[in-house]
């Protein structure tokens, strides 16, 4: 069986939990192949919303194994308390929960690590949720991190003095103290927890499960123009968030590889500092954002909001590889009576392209729009494609037509049955 891969396509936050838990019931396993607890996947259900940061988001259905990836980058203690939370819900998640003995483990100095080098940037910070990540995947790039089957060794506690020291060493470069307060306690405890969990060699865990003719969902976080490598550079985050990044997070094959579903939203939304060609600063964006709710679930901080960016997600297409499209959030809006659609960017020197440049610290691009009819139509009380309005579908198939992938689900409300899916068809 092929490896589905489901992927972010903007700049995160397009929704990727309620996507994975609507497409989880036709999986035998969800697997999270990068990034950590700066990722808040979002699902509601029942009147309910939970908001998972390092787990799977296919936890909540029992019958699925969840496994944590080695790309993944683990925080023992946001964990615990993430496994407590759905504990008090009725959940218990260590029953079909497995982590990579291979994903690396976020110590407490690397938090202070990943704020004093943000501190240091001064008015050039890069927007760090200072969780730790970015300090954590430098130390698995330069081999001295700690991984999570790491604290099955006898001599865990040496391992970690001498990481704890280097980073000392760091942060007194920069002229600040080293202090871990009540943390270092609370973090061995967490890992004591976590030795009683479920640790695997998950590669050959997904790899048996394909040749026996299991189904597997690899989920992303973060979103394709995060790529540490083809996205807003510098303003992104540490890890592979593409496709390519589920073949090392997981141990897969690239030819193992099937649909690869790209997540959007009917806008487009950014945390934290970088480029941002659509952004809308005047009282549309804060309609935008007052009724999509955009407040980011791992931060809390208010979400830029813009129009939808064609260009950039092309890009990502074309990156990963998209077979289907999931758009989100279209109810949002609902209220517009017309509502516009970058298709292309005018250069500084009067170039028009639909490509995106290599910096855009160092080309400046002004959006070129296009104008489409709104639909003034509550899309929260249709539970049926047949009954969705004209002007939004002509959206919908305006998309297509221009990004050439069709779009199989579009998200009309936050809840899981708020979720219609379309006919597979050519563009």
């Amino acid at each position: 069986m092929a490896v589905d891969i489901l992927i972010g396509l903007q700049w995160g936050d397009e929704g990727k939990g309620k996507i994975v838990d609507v497409l989880a019931p036709t999986y035998d396993i969800v697997a999270r192949f990068q990034g950590g607890p700066n990722a808040g996947h979002t699902l509601e259900f029942e009147g309910t919303k939970h908001v998972l940061h390092q787990i799977p988001s296919g936890i909540f259905h029992p019958h699925i194994q969840n496994i944590i990836g080695n790309g993944v980058v683990l925080d023992p203690i946001v964990f615990r308390t993430e496994m407590q939370k759905l504990q008090d819900r009725g959940v218990d998640a260590s029953q079909n929960l497995f982590i990579s003995k291979k994903a690396s483990l976020i110590l407490p100095s690397h938090k202070v690590l990943d704020r004093v080098s943000e501190e240091a940037l001064g008015t050039g910070k890069i927007g760090s949720t200072l969780k730790g990540i970015g300090p954590t995947y430098q130390d698995k790039i330069g081999r001295v991190g700690l991984r999570i089957g790491d604290i099955l060794a006898d001599d865990f506690q040496d391992r970690y003095t001498r990481l704890v020291d280097r980073h000392r060493k760091t942060v007194e470069f920069y002229g600040q103290t080293l202090d871990l307060g009540d943390q270092e306690q609370i973090f061995f405890e967490a890992v004591e927890y976590l030795r009683t969990l479920k640790l695997v060699d998950s590669e050959y865990m997904i790899n048996d499960a394909l040749n026996s003719g299991k189904r597997v969902l690899a989920e992303g976080a973060q979103g394709s123009l995060l790529d540490v490598d083809f996205g807003t550079y510098p303003f992104v985050t540490s890890s592979t968030t593409l496709v390519a990044g589920a073949c090392t997070g997981l141990g897969v094959a690239p030819r193992h590889i099937g649909e690869v579903y790209g997540i959007f939203k009917a806008y487009c939304t950014r945390v934290g500092s970088g480029p941002f060609p659509t952004e809308l600063l005047d009282e549309v964006g804060d309609q935008i954002r007052k009724a999509g709710n955009e407040f980011g679930s791992t931060t809390g901080r208010p979400r830029r909001c813009g129009w939808v960016d064609l260009p950039s997600l092309k890009y990502s297409i074309m990156l990963n590889g998209v077979t289907q499209l999931n758009m989100m959030k279209a109810d949002v809006l609902t209220e517009f009576d017309t509502i516009k659609v970058c298709t292309h960017y005018k250069l500084a020197s009067g170039e028009v392209t639909d490509q995106l440049p290599h910096s855009f610290d160092t080309e400046t691009v002004e959006p070129i729009y296009e104008e489409l009819l709104g639909w003034k139509v509550d899309l929260n009380q249709i539970d049926t494609v047949e009954a969705l309005p004209e002007a939004f579908n002509n959206y919908m198939t305006f998309l297509e037509q221009h990004l050439e992938v069709p779009i199989t689900i579009a998200s009309v409300g936050p809840d899981r049955k708020s979720t219609l899916r379309r006919e597979k068809a050519s563009v």
